[in-house]
């Protein structure tokens, strides 16, 4: 059971390693993870050599804490995460956001790759995540709860950071990248969603679909991080005209469209970087 105690001694590993330090944070999804090769002045650390943290075993997630700074904002990059798919409890999915809570993250910005439920969306869109659903069964904060870390029964009325999303928008707008917006749907995976499943997650709200995220933006919110997601939309469901999807095809669209969401990404570090502190 991840504990304080090992987020401490993770957090105090990377920091023998990396010297490297910042108040916001990037996790890339699925085919993202080229985003480290923009950073300036990059240092980088394997997953698996920090004590605790838990391993990788998905292709183009790279299992590396790098560090430097995007357009002149220090962030730490986490260069792909874990799934409950692959066999983790919910508390290990998010225990590298509690590492970064325990370095001073007060700023998360989550990226994945996502299936897409409404008719305007498409291949290579990007999608601003404004709220979520958790559909996995599963929650990071069951257990004994960390005072330290957060309230035992956090307000999740406002997880999604507001401001962040506009400022995402906005800075969209300013360099020509559409961001759409709406709510992500978390699944715990790996099959991907049923005809009748995909008519059952329009129904109740979800506009794009997922295997990760939740656990993370969870632990976040309860650490008191502002938060901001944002999805490469790779495939989109039509339950009526139903295709098949492989994994190579979704990756391709993620790996596509990784350039418009860097250039969204320096965009936004900028501005964040302009507007000072996380806090």
């Amino acid at each position: 059971m991840p504990t304080r105690d090992k987020a401490l001694e993770a957090a105090e590993a990377v920091r023998r390693r990396l010297s490297s330090r910042a108040d916001t944070a990037v996790v890339t999804g699925t085919g993202l993870a080229d985003l480290f090769e923009r950073l300036e002045r990059p240092e980088a650390v394997d997953f698996r050599e920090l004590p605790h943290f838990p391993a990788t075993t998905v292709e183009s997630h790279p299992g590396r804490l790098a560090a430097g700074k995007l357009a002149g904002l220090p962030l730490w990059l986490l260069q792909g995460r874990v799934h409950l798919y692959e066999g983790y409890s919910a508390a290990e999915v998010a225990f590298p956001v509690r590492v970064l809570q325990e370095l001073g993250v007060r700023r998360l910005i989550l990226t994945n790759a996502a299936g897409g439920l409404r008719p305007d969306l498409s291949p290579g869109d990007l999608f601003g995540i404004l709220d979520h659903l958790n559909l996995t069964g599963e929650n990071p904060l069951v257990g004994p709860n960390e005072e330290s870390w957060g309230p035992r029964f956090p307000d999740m009325a406002f997880a999604w950071d507001p401001q962040l999303a506009r400022l995402a928008r906005a800075c969209g707008r300013e360099i020509g990248v559409e961001l759409k917006t709406g709510v992500y749907a978390g699944l715990r995976g790996p099959a991907l969603e049923t005809p009748a499943e995909v008519r059952w997650l329009q129904r109740i709200g979800a506009e794009a679909v997922g295997f990760s995220t939740v656990q993370e933006a969870i632990a976040a919110a309860h650490g008191g991080m502002r938060l901001c997601g944002i999805s490469v939309i790779t495939n989109v469901h039509d339950p009526e005209r139903p295709r098949r999807s492989t994994m190579a095809e979704i990756l391709a669209a993620a790996r596509a469209a990784a350039p418009r969401l860097a250039l969204l990404l320096e965009a936004l570090a900028r501005r964040l970087r302009d507007d000072g502190p996380a806090d």
